[in-house]
Parts: structure tokens; C-alpha cells; sequence
């Protein structure tokens, strides 16, 4: 994981930006109906006919959102798409087309950008969208990475943060903290790296948490999951700041409050055996844990039935009035004011 040993090494200034793109793109077909012209024109041409379009964008910094230390660049490309796709899966659309941009210094070769290509190759294979243009420059401090999705949907299925009611359900998908938990992981492996380079990291017991940090996916399958059941969201949001960050959005947005129950958190056993060797508190990481991309959302009352049993789902509380506030119920009962201890893109640095 943590070898930088490089077989072969192609300066991409011999390409030039053109080359460099054209060496880099050359393998993605086109597989969306919508997509009347992709890579190679002054821009794109999309159709999407009767269909609404939505659009989201994303930055990731190396240093701020990545550290190429243990983050393999397949794994970074992959992940790259996967985030913005799940901004579009969190309108209840569905994913379509991807621009990919990217500023990068002289330190990485050719072969280090076709790795990286190679993951977002993969991810819009896997998930069925069309990479139709993007943008390639240089960087002074690292790897910038800018990657706009586009989604359809019709009218009727696009679900926003702001229409949560009063006694709605709050429901969450799969389950939280793991990616965070697995972030620690390779923090910590990455200082003893440092300090001894010969040290081989054993993360067997760290699996599936290691995964969902570096390679995490878009909840593609919850739309029609709940189209299967008959069910359509009041509200909702992504989990990427870290839950309570995102029940807080969807309650302001919304204007009510929330009442979330602590002994309903969905938590992996990999997790909670984790949480305790590295002497942190389970419930903290699940509500304050970024990167898990899982959806949560708000259902009517009269729809708990509907998803009752369903193992994608877990209600964990609902919303109450606005003037009621917003509420963390612990195991022991009581009643504490729900934070945001998420993930702050413009936080301070301590």
C-alpha cells in the first residue's frame, strides 16, 4: 500500500494538454441515449427530452480530501466519481454524465494519471454514465480534481431537502461511521510507515472499513427500491459532512425539528470492535463521521409499513416541530441537543 516505486515514468509535458487529454479519454464510449456529443467538440450535446436535468459539482484537494499516502489513484478516481454521484442519487435522480477536470503538477507521470483514469473509467462503467468532457491544467501544490454529474428524472420523482413535515419518519441507508473509522485506520498505519518504512500494515480486521473510505458507492439502488415500494421521500440529503450535519440541513431547510433515537443508529460490528480498540465512542463516529454516502430521508408516517423489515433501511428517529428543537435520545433516555461535529470544508486549521 504504501510503496511509491514507479517501473516507468512519461513526463506528460511531452504530450501537451491536448495530447494529454485525448491519451487519457480515448477509451470512453458513449452509452447514454441523452448523449447526442461528447469528448472532442468546443462542448458537449445532451437531450434529455421531457426529462428534468440535475447537476451537482465537486472539489477534492489533495492534503484536504485525500492523502495519496495510502489513497491508491485507481481507488481515487472511483471515489472522485462516486461522491458526486451521490449528490444526484440524493435528488432521486438517476446519474447520466460526468465532466471530469484536473489540475497536476510535474511530480505526477503519465502512468500515475491512466491509474487514476482508470478508476473513473470503472465507476461510470459500473454506473452506467457517460465521462463527456472536462478540463486538464497545471498545478503548483498537488492534485486538484473538479468533477461535475448531471442526472435525469421526471418532474414528480426529484426530492429536495425541504419538504420534511412534522411526525415524518427519518430513515437512513445501509449503515454510518464506518468510513470515518476506516480513515483512522490508515492514518494511523500511514505513522507507523513513517517511522518504520519497512513495516508491512496488516488490515485484514480493518476490511470493510478500510473499503468504505477508499473505495466508497452511490446508493444508485435506493430510487427504485422505493419506486418498488411505493414510497417517495419527503426529504432528502447524502451523508458526506457526517450524519448529524446532514439531519441538521434537512431540518432547517425544512423547518422542523427531529427527535433521533441513539440505540436505532445502524452500526457495523466491524465498527463498534474498532471503535473500542481505538478508545473512541461508537455513537460519536456514527453521528459525526463523514464520507459514508449513504441517504437519509423523510417518510410519511403512513408509509413506515411499506419499508418495515427492508435491511437497506433503518429509521432512526423522527421529526418533530421546529420549536421543539433538534434532539439526540440516549439508550439511557435522555434527551440531548443534537451538533454538528461533522466534517467543516472551511474550518479552521488547528
Amino acid at each position: 500500500m504504501f510503496d511509491d516505486k514507479t517501473p516507468q515514468r512519461t513526463s506528460i509535458a511531452q504530450l501537451g494538454e491536448f495530447g494529454l487529454i485525448d491519451h487519457l479519454t480515448k477509451n470512453f464510449q458513449i452509452g447514454q441515449p441523452s448523449t447526442l456529443k461528447g469528448i472532442g467538440d468546443d462542448a458537449a450535446v445532451l437531450d434529455f427530452k421531457d426529462k428534468k436535468v440535475v447537476v451537482s459539482t465537486d472539489l477534492l484537494i489533495e492534503g484536504v480530501h485525500f492523502d495519496l499516502a495510502y489513497m491508491p489513484l485507481k481507488h481515487l478516481g472511483y471515489k472522485a466519481v462516486i461522491v458526486n454521484l451521490s449528490d444526484i442519487c440524493a435528488m432521486n435522480a438517476v446519474p447520466t454524465h460526468i465532466t471530469v477536470s484536473i489540475a497536476v503538477s510535474n511530480r505526477f507521470p503519465l502512468e500515475a494519471l491512466e491509474e487514476f483514469y482508470q478508476g473513473i473509467a470503472l465507476a461510470a462503467k459500473q454506473y452506467d454514465v457517460d465521462v463527456i468532457g472536462g478540463d486538464t491544467t497545471s498545478s503548483q501544490k498537488g492534485l486538484i480534481i473538479s468533477i461535475t454529474a448531471m442526472g435525469e428524472a421526471d418532474h414528480d420523482d426529484i426530492v429536495y431537502r425541504n419538504g420534511a413535515n412534522d411526525n415524518d419518519l427519518l430513515v437512513v441507508t445501509g449503515d454510518v461511521g464506518a468510513a470515518y473509522m476506516g480513515l483512522q485506520v490508515l492514518e494511523r498505519e500511514k505513522q507507523v510507515f513513517q517511522v518504520n518504512p519497512n513495516a508491512q500494515p496488516d488490515l485484514e480486521q480493518y476490511t470493510y472499513l478500510v473499503e468504505r473510505q477508499l473505495k466508497p458507492e452511490a446508493r444508485k439502488d435506493i430510487k427504485p427500491l422505493l419506486a418498488a415500494l411505493g414510497v417517495k421521500p419527503t426529504a432528502m440529503i447524502d451523508i458526506s459532512d457526517g450524519l448529524s450535519s446532514e439531519i441538521m440541513h434537512l431540518c432547517k431547510q425544512s423547518g422542523t425539528g427531529c427527535n433521533v433515537f441513539e440505540e436505532k443508529l445502524p452500526l457495523d460490528p466491524q465498527l463498534i470492535n474498532v471503535c473500542e480498540e481505538f478508545n473512541i465512542d461508537a455513537t460519536t463516529v456514527a453521528i459525526n463521521g463523514g464520507e459514508d454516502y449513504e441517504l437519509l430521508f423523510a417518510i410519511a408516517l403512513s408509509d413506515f409499513d411499506k419499508i418495515k423489515g427492508n435491511p437497506n433501511l433503518t429509521v432512526i428517529g423522527h421529526m418533530t416541530k421546529e420549536s421543539e428543537g433538534l434532539h439526540l435520545i440516549t439508550r439511557a433516555n435522555m434527551k440531548i441537543p443534537l451538533k454538528a461535529r461533522g466534517w467543516n470544508a472551511l474550518g479552521e486549521e488547528k
